[in-house]
């Protein structure tokens, strides 16, 4: 309930007056059964205006720090996002990831809509970076088709060193579901699913039109940290 009120009278209007949003492709997000929506990441405002314009309810894997953060900010953030249903992911170690990855699984097993970023995080620089396998493993398990989406003009909306975010028009756009059943099976093969995720994010960035970074995003972003530090 709580969902509907935010997409249509609390945050979804305010969305659409103040980004106003095209969005392109949106006849390929199926009208029931479940799907992944795998996109780039771009703004804190993906998760947000992303939902304005399905016509489906979706659910995000989101990183647990937004869970957790101590200002009144972030405990708003949080209150926000336990309400609609948003699933937190602890990134801190292989048997936390597998268990966001378990519960992503019960959301497709309700036929339902999954949002999922394959970077992992936001992208520091407005490039599109290499994505984690965990995508495929989703795709690959549930047997369902992965929707690409790409955010554009949502870096601009609050740059590194912005405080007030910008407002600037974007484009939302989804393309034609990639059907993976013909590895069906192979979920457990690193091979696959290095290809499968690779295969996600080329389709990402034809949509999106960013510059490709054969690294992760987490790692540069561990690297830009401690040269700050230093």
């Amino acid at each position: 309930m709580f969902y509907y009120l935010l997409k249509y009278v609390l945050l979804g209007p305010l969305l659409w007056l103040l980004f106003r949003p095209r969005v392109e492709g949106l006849e390929h997000v199926p009208a029931q059964g479940a799907a992944i929506v795998a996109g780039n990441h771009l703004s804190f405002a993906d998760a947000l205006l992303m939902p304005t314009v399905l016509k489906r309810r979706i659910t995000f894997l989101a990183k647990a720090e937004y869970f957790t953060a101590p200002s009144l900010r972030g405990r708003l953030t949080a209150l926000v996002l336990r309400r609609a249903g948003q699933i937190p992911v602890d990134r801190s170690g292989r048997a936390a990831g597998q268990a966001a990855l378990r519960k992503g699984l019960g959301v497709l097993a309700k036929g339902e809509l999954l949002a999922i970023y394959p970077e992992g995080t936001r992208s520091p620089d407005g490039r599109l970076y290499r994505g984690k396998v965990g995508v495929a493993v989703l795709a690959l398990t549930a047997q369902v088709p992965v929707i690409p989406c790409a955010m554009v003009g949502t870096f601009a909306i609050r740059p590194s060193g912005r405080v007030l975010p910008r407002l600037t028009p974007v484009t939302i756009r989804f393309g034609k579901p990639l059907d993976f059943s013909r590895f069906a099976g192979m979920a457990h093969r690193k091979t696959v699913l290095r290809a499968v995720t690779d295969e996600i994010m080329y389709a990402i960035r034809r949509l999106s039109g960013q510059e490709h970074v054969d690294r992760y995003a987490a790692d540069v972003k561990a690297e830009q940290a401690t040269r700050r530090r230093g």
